[in-house]
């Protein structure tokens, strides 16, 4: 094989790589870490994340995609940079071909904005495709058919609601209320009620290991390290999942919102495969627990979270690079 077929699902949160007939072979946060008096990148993806919060002043750490769009060219630059060439083989002198992921929300200028990136960083030819196709091509949906799927896709920049059929977007709503969102509600509302300032690292963990989208009878608990506001010391504190469900309650309603907004504005005949079939939850925000009931009870259609909720739009990549025939009109915009 000449030329490598690359699929990048670029995520605010985390950017995941695939290789046809390897499968994913990078799962790394988009973060970036660099020097403020050379202007030099220090480090990409782990690396960079363990240095949030810890930095000195001499580096920074950036996040360089905000609402899953680019938010700092040169950044993004040198993160595709890297994903391509640790994904691409020592030997391999030909240029690889790249399919990346964006909201279905992106406006033309942040579209143009991915492929630029894309082309500089070393690609030869660059796709972009709508983040709900592909989470759905990813979930195992046949999108091609005449039936109507809905698939909310929640990352950690945007909130993608869409109802797809005959390989297109009937109707879709994207809302950059997301995974980052939650983690700023949690930190918020420690802040207010237990006098605590805690990092958005351990805001992000709060969220994970106990976080819930509805109330629990039996509700689970975490002990979390911060700075005591008032006496400005470090203290120990305990934090249980019901709080924290409370806490992303407001995030979740907004969510919600966005998934009955295109459920209404959905032609009959779909709205009745929808209920038939149930929606369908992907990305990083459908691992946290429960979320599937809440988004079941508020609709009163029922919800389903797709395996490996997190790949499910690296998986479509993939799908697509080895079947691009199959899916070319549900493929955007391509340059070279």
């Amino acid at each position: 094989m000449l030329v490598q077929k690359i699929g990048i699902d670029l995520g605010t949160c985390n950017s995941l790589v695939w290789v046809p007939k390897k499968g994913i072979v990078l799962n790394e946060p988009s973060v970036v870490a660099i020097s403020v008096d050379e202007n030099k990148i220090l480090a990409v993806g782990k690396e960079a994340k363990e240095m949030t919060g810890r930095t000195p002043e001499t580096i920074r750490v950036y996040r360089p995609l905000k609402d899953g769009v680019i938010a700092d060219y040169k950044v993004t630059l040198a993160m595709l940079r890297y994903f391509i060439n640790k994904t691409k083989p020592w030997y391999q002198i030909f240029k690889p071909e790249l399919i990346i992921s964006v909201p279905a929300g992106i406006t033309s200028t942040e579209k143009r904005a991915v492929i630029e990136a894309a082309m500089e960083a070393g690609a030869k030819a660059a796709y972009v495709a709508k983040e709900p196709i592909l989470a759905a091509i990813g979930a195992g949906i046949p999108i091609n058919s005449c039936s109507g799927h809905l698939i909310i896709d929640i990352g950690g920049g945007t909130t993608e609601v869409a109802v797809i059929s005959l390989g297109g977007i009937v109707t879709v709503n994207s809302v950059r209320v997301a995974g980052d969102r939650m983690n700023l509600a949690i930190s918020d509302y420690i802040k207010r009620k237990h006098n605590l300032a805690i990092g958005e690292q351990t805001a992000e963990d709060i969220k994970i290991k106990i976080g819930t989208a509805v109330f629990e009878k039996k509700a689970k608990e975490m002990e979390v390290k911060g700075r005591d506001l008032l006496s400005g010391l470090p203290k120990v504190i305990k934090v249980t999942s019901n709080e924290v469900c409370e806490a992303i309650s407001g995030v979740l309603e907004e969510i919600i919102q966005a998934v009955k907004a295109v459920l209404r504005s959905t032609p009959p005949e779909l709205a009745a495969d929808i209920m038939d079939k149930g929606m369908v939850a992907s990305g990083g925000g459908a691992l946290l627990r429960n979320i599937d009931q809440l988004i079941a009870k508020k609709t009163g259609v029922p919800c389903f979270v797709a395996d490996q909720p997190l790949f499910c739009v690296a998986k479509g990549t993939g799908i697509v690079l080895e079947n691009l025939d199959v899916y070319k009109k549900s493929i955007m915009t391509k340059t070279k």
